[in-house]
């Protein structure tokens, strides 16, 4: 098996998450990989993915990859059913970190039980 068919997953997350200038070569066994996400939660996803095929400390694969927003977590855009707290869960690990992304967002919201699909909300780090 390919250094590349082995971290395949994590090329098609990074295809599926808009990696900017992306860049894949494989250079005596070693997957070189260069991108920009648009936030360090999609990066963390993407380390997230090389650790879980590579383990901790991979020796088969070198990433550098950029974050071109550096100001916030991430955007999230909200779905129909979800609630800041179940949004803090997906971020944080915490649901009852809704206040940290209610207090980022009082511009657009004013009542922490009272958000609209579509609304696009700032997490921050």
């Amino acid at each position: 098996m390919s250094v590349k068919s082995k971290y395949q997953e994590v090329l098609n997350l990074g295809e599926k998450l808009n990696v900017k200038d992306g860049n894949v070569t494989e250079e005596g066994g070693v997957l070189q990989i260069k991108g920009e996400t648009k936030t360090q939660y999609e990066k963390n996803l993407l380390w997230d993915k090389i650790k879980e095929i590579g383990g901790e400390n991979p020796s088969d694969i070198k990433a550098n990859i950029t974050v071109a927003d550096e100001s916030v977590y991430h955007r999230h855009t909200v779905k129909s059913g979800e609630s800041l707290s179940k949004i803090a869960k997906k971020y944080y690990g915490d649901p009852m970190k809704y206040k940290k992304i209610f207090e980022a967002n009082t511009n657009i919201l004013k009542n922490p039980d009272v958000i609209h699909p579509d609304q696009v909300l700032v997490i921050p780090n």
